[in-house]
């Protein structure tokens, strides 16, 4: 294959990806006029029109699609590749980009992260925030963030946190004339603040063990919000209940400004586990990531 065409493909593939011939311009340090011509002739070279364009943005057609899924795989394994030369390097080299929900950036990966990055300056991480269940592979992060029971089988796993529960919680300004619920049942007839799941766009279905067996509750409230911290915000001023980590909450239970409730239903959770491609070359700074990342009893 002429190595104009490879570029040309891989040109393709950047505003394919971005969904932005400025986005994808940026990214290959080209200008977007000579972006557009690269695709122009390879759509004429090729005889099929890749890319559909239009004021506010670009998609692949049938053809595109079928391009971008057959050939992007072989050209992010060929980049791992060439990362992993990294291995011939005094010191370990590179940016990796990790997807986590806020909670598992604040309190998992940052204390962890912040002693170790300073012993190795050639190592860069991004921590890109995911409140979803966001496909890594499709959007090319390094690695994602998950609980263990949400993990694909597929994937290669770390853990990097302990098991934790969540906790019912309100304030005493919310609890002021109402009962407080005595079973997950009694929640259908409170205000709830839910939690949106960004990707998939579903509200959160509580979850509870009464005697070995598992309880869904689908609460109801004024409010939802898709990351924990405007939902606690929320319940302590009052707007209602709200099921978020135990350590979230705890300091806010201990200085009375939130009420916990239906403990015993709370079952512990598998803690964080970091997952990645079973089929990724792992350069020399994503080990030393994923070990400075696992949990240590």
């Amino acid at each position: 294959m002429a190595r104009d065409t490879v570029n040309d493909l891989a040109a393709f593939l950047a505003v394919a990806r971005e969904g932005s011939f400025t986005r994808a311009a940026v990214k290959l340090g080209v200008s977007q006029s000579a972006l557009s011509h690269t695709i122009r002739q390879l759509e004429a070279r090729l005889g099929v029109r890749l890319l559909t364009r239009t004021t506010r943005a670009v998609s692949p057609t049938e053809a595109g699609e079928r391009l971008l899924h057959g050939i992007g795989p072989h050209f992010d394994e060929i980049e791992a590749q060439v990362e992993a030369l990294n291995d011939l390097k005094e010191k370990p080299a590179g940016t990796i980009r990790i997807a986590a929900a806020e909670y598992a950036i604040k309190y998992v990966l940052w204390p962890k992260l912040k002693t170790f990055l300073p012993e190795y300056p050639d190592i860069k991480v991004e921590l890109i925030l995911d409140n979803g269940l966001t496909d890594i592979v499709t959007e090319r992060y390094d690695a994602g963030v998950r609980m263990g029971d949400h993990l694909a089988k597929d994937m290669i796993s770390a853990r990097i946190g302990p098991d934790f529960c969540l906790a019912v919680v309100g304030s005493p300004e919310y609890f002021k004339g109402r009962e407080k619920p005595e079973h997950p049942r009694d929640l259908i007839s409170h205000k709830c603040i839910n939690f949106r799941f960004p990707s998939a766009g579903g509200l959160y279905a509580w979850e509870f063990e009464d005697e070995g067996h598992e309880i869904r509750i689908k609460v109801d409230g004024q409010l939802a919000f898709n990351n924990s911290f405007n939902s606690l915000e929320a319940a302590l001023d009052g707007f209602g209940l709200v099921y978020l980590p135990e350590e979230l909450i705890l300091p806010h239970v201990a200085e009375g400004r939130l009420i916990r409730v239906l403990q015993k239903y709370s079952p512990p959770w598998d803690g964080y586990h970091l997952y990645y491609p079973s089929r990724r070359q792992a350069s020399p700074a994503f080990v030393k990531v994923v070990e400075a990342l696992r949990h240590r009893t």
